[in-house]
């Protein structure tokens, strides 16, 4: 098996500190390293959200050692798949890269209860886009 990865994912949302840690949480914990996972925010929080935490130690993954990261244009520049969740026109766009956007709710503010139903939409997201992943690199 080769030790390049099959695909380079940046997730990016406002404050990198509920839903792109979430979506990065489970693609590292479901791809392995067969996918490079990055995360950024264009107005990095100062923490991961406790609730995000909570709701995916819930799932087996802790995500409690994550820091809010800056969103850079090198980071988009080195990823195949741009997915962003809110972040407005705050994403510099790069021909060649695969850009999503995915409507998710913000979880700032809410309690666990409520980010559960956001860590479980991420999920099945999260899956689909590893299936994807494979079959590009099956062809």
């Amino acid at each position: 098996m080769s030790s390049t990865p099959a695909a380079s994912v940046l997730f990016v949302c406002v404050h990198n500190a509920g839903r792109s840690q979430m979506a990065a949480g489970f693609l590292t914990h479901l791809a392995g390293d067969r996918v490079e996972v990055r995360s950024a925010g264009s107005i990095p929080a100062d923490q991961v959200n406790p609730a995000a935490v909570e709701a995916m130690k819930e799932v087996g993954i802790d995500i409690s050692e994550q820091t809010p990261k800056v969103l850079t244009t090198e980071a988009v520049q080195a990823s195949d798949y741009v997915i962003t969740m809110g972040c407005g026109d705050a994403c510099p766009i790069f021909p060649g890269k695969k850009y999503l956007d995915w409507a998710l709710e913000d979880p700032a503010g809410k309690g666990v209860e409520s980010v559960r139903l956001i860590r479980d939409e991420i999920k099945a997201r999260i899956e689909a886009l590893v299936a994807e992943i494979d079959a590009q690199q099956e062809k």
